[in-house]
């Protein structure tokens, strides 16, 4: 069963058993996958409900529900600050991957990127993507690019962190337990925050962490940090 393809719909394409299928999607389906009339095939509406589907002209067919245990245990936020060029894209698709539940890009006070709008399009159908692949029940939400003094205030998780590249901080790693609670935690740009930024989010109840001993670039620290916490959770 995990071996058919996978598709993520609207959650309006489902009237009852039926699924219409968008010009794109029956494009993807039949020309690129090349299934046929009666072939099934896995669809997910990205809230965390999946169903086993057949093929069938300009619609699909809904067989029956699929039960979907593939989500950790905790809900990450993540706010990162924007790497320079494509490299948040890397970070959208990975860290779906590995189990966010949330990204919120950040313009930060060394961010470098002015990000268009066609780039939030372009994020949202990354982490479509990454979610059908990596057999996730939920897409995670990318929010619209924010302010940094708004990301760090608009937060009511217990669990806050911001990792900071420099100093003596406690070891991320070393903070974790096996937690249902959600967890935010900010990760900087190349350059790292500013004493200012930092500051501020210390002043909002975020502790400095660390995510070991080396410089990790702006685009390779969300996916160590996603690795702990996830490994934490689920050990």
């Amino acid at each position: 069963m995990s071996q058919l393809q996978r598709i993520t719909i609207a959650p309006s394409q489902l009237q009852q058993d039926l699924i219409v299928l968008t010009p794109q999607q029956e494009h993807y389906l039949k020309r690129v996958l090349r299934l046929r009339e009666g072939d099934r095939f896995i669809v997910m509406d990205g809230l965390g409900k999946w169903w086993l589907a057949s093929l069938s002209k300009e619609q699909a067919q809904v067989s029956e529900e699929l039960t979907v245990k593939t989500e950790l245990p905790v809900e990450i936020t993540l706010l990162v600050a924007l790497p320079k060029g494509s490299g948040f894209d890397e970070v959208v698709r990975s860290c779906t991957e590995l189990g966010v539940s949330c990204i919120a890009p950040v313009l930060s006070d060394r961010t470098l990127l002015n990000p268009s709008p066609q780039k939030l399009e372009r994020w949202r159908r990354i982490a479509a993507e990454a979610a059908e692949q990596s057999e996730r029940a939920f897409v995670p939400t990318i929010l619209e690019p924010m302010a940094y003094s708004d990301a760090i205030s608009n937060t009511t998780a217990t669990h806050r962190y911001i990792c900071e590249a420099r100093g003596e901080h406690l070891y991320l790693k070393n903070l974790l337990t096996q937690t249902s609670e959600e967890i935010v935690i900010a990760i900087g740009p190349e350059g790292g925050w500013t004493d200012k930024e930092l500051q501020l989010a210390v002043s909002f109840n975020f502790q400095p962490v660390s995510l070991g001993q080396r410089i990790l670039r702006a685009v390779t620290a969300p996916l160590v940090a996603l690795s702990l916490i996830s490994a934490a959770c689920e050990a």
